[in-house]
């Protein structure tokens, strides 16, 4: 597993890497987690359920996004993989070190299976070379594997499918896999709820994206309509003071609770306070946070973008524009079902319907098509060179040049040479020396 977003960060992306980890491991396979350091996290840990993440020397720029490195990690990704016995690269999220991790495990002929968590648009400056980039890595990949539908279309488009010039990814080589829920951490309970009173929830980062100027155009609004609403808000973020400013010119400081960040395992006591669960998000792949909103016996109202219409029954979730007053409407239709509504049967709607072993059977069967192709080095450097008439000449030149370095590597430090590292159930393995529940264990 290859990702910029790992823990301890927090974060749809991280939870759903940590989550597939642990199934995949539950179901007999070696998982090892390659990510970039964070303060007071340098190295090899294991982590519950036997899940080894490699937190390597990166320098980030910008939300977990780290600095690109090119050949620079080459060595240290070559020895990692040598010395774990990796056969299969699965990158999450198009970011750099997904894009640099494919480029090397391809290079060393090993299979490549992509996951993309986001969508992105076509026409700024910043969207049209993360798709250059993107084009790059799903040209040099097995498999992809979106979280929805809407995210399939976006991902192919993305890729320069049927746009002119140089076909893309064909949708036949993506996989739709969506997201899933714990849905033994995120049970209801009625007990935590305010008797007389009903409260709207929201767990979100507060920043642009998550629609935060729309919820703070709600709020004053929707408490002014009911007398018996209260909001309770667990996130933090860039524009947290611009909200806690609309809620206090509108004198509602003692109906809106702001808790700030919140760590995941405290999200089920949060969600639990609530009856209603309030999405503002401007754009949404999947949006698991609605699945676990859901899984504690909350209805759901939620901006209709990207993937967020496919992920519940509609009379769970209530759909709206991105527009304040489109919010409220839902939430008045919400608010009108809420005495309808049984929270342990919707729990047990969402448990039926979202799984991570289902959802790990599922990308066990990506990970098989990945295995069934069968490609060449000089096949490789045709494909890439075809991307473009600059960008596929630039793309041909890196992977030679990448080639070369590995060739280096293999001369200088032959495979043979390196130890490899012992499993969990390896007898000279000393088990006790770790401890699984905290994962704060560090390997000798």
């Amino acid at each position: 597993m290859l990702s910029d977003f790992f823990l301890p960060s927090i974060g749809g992306v991280e939870l759903h890497i940590y989550a597939l980890a642990a199934r995949l491991r539950a179901r007999g396979h070696k998982v090892v987690v390659y990510t970039h350091a964070h303060p007071g996290r340098v190295g090899v840990r294991w982590i519950t359920r036997g899940i080894k993440v490699y937190h390597v020397p990166r320098v980030v720029m910008y939300d977990n996004c780290t600095f690109p490195n090119f050949l620079g990690g080459f060595k240290l990704f070559r020895k990692t993989c040598v010395r774990e016995g990796v056969t299969l690269v699965h990158a999450h999220q198009g970011c750099t070190m997904s894009h640099e991790g494919i480029l090397y495990a391809r290079t060393m002929g090993m299979k490549c299976v992509f996951t993309d968590h986001s969508l992105f648009g076509f026409a700024d400056v910043g969207a049209i070379h993360t798709n250059k980039l993107l084009d790059m890595t799903l040209a040099d990949t097995q498999h992809a594997i979106c979280v929805s539908h809407t995210a399939k279309e976006n991902t192919v488009l993305r890729s320069g499918y049927l746009l002119g010039g140089e076909p893309g990814l064909a949708p036949e080589r993506v996989s739709v896999i969506p997201n899933a829920v714990d849905s033994v951490r995120f049970t209801p309970d009625v007990t935590k709820r305010k008797k007389g009173r009903r409260t709207v929830v929201v767990t979100s980062r507060l920043m642009y994206r998550k629609g935060v100027h729309l919820l703070a155009g709600v709020i004053p609004l929707a408490c002014a309509e009911h007398d018996d609403l209260d909001f309770l808000i667990a996130g933090d973020g860039s524009m947290r003071k611009h909200l806690e400013k609309a809620i206090e010119d509108a004198g509602l400081t003692e109906r809106v609770t702001i808790l700030g960040s919140v760590s995941h395992d405290k999200v089920p006591e949060v969600l639990r306070r609530g009856d209603v669960f309030l999405n503002a998000s401007l754009t949404e792949s999947f949006c698991i946070a609605v699945l676990e909103a859901a899984s504690c016996g909350c209805l759901v109202v939620a901006t209709a973008v990207g993937g967020v219409p496919e992920v519940l029954p509609e009379d769970i979730m209530f759909l709206a524009k991105p527009d304040v007053q489109s919010i409220l409407d839902a939430l008045d239709e919400c608010l009108e079902a809420l005495p309808r509504a049984d929270p342990w049967r919707i729990h047990e709607r969402v448990e039926a319907l979202y799984n991570w072993d289902d959802v790990a059977h599922r990308v066990e069967l990506a990970y098989d098509r990945a295995y069934d192709t069968w490609d060449t080095f000089m096949g490789r450097l045709y494909r890439l060179y075809r991307r473009g008439v600059v960008f596929g000449k630039m793309l041909w030149c890196v992977a030679a040049v990448t080639y070369l370095w590995w060739r280096a590597l293999e001369f200088f430090e032959p495979a043979a040479s390196i130890e490899p590292a012992l499993a969990l159930d390896d007898e000279r393995f000393d088990v006790e020396r770790f401890d699984d529940e905290r994962a704060l264990a560090r390997e000798e």
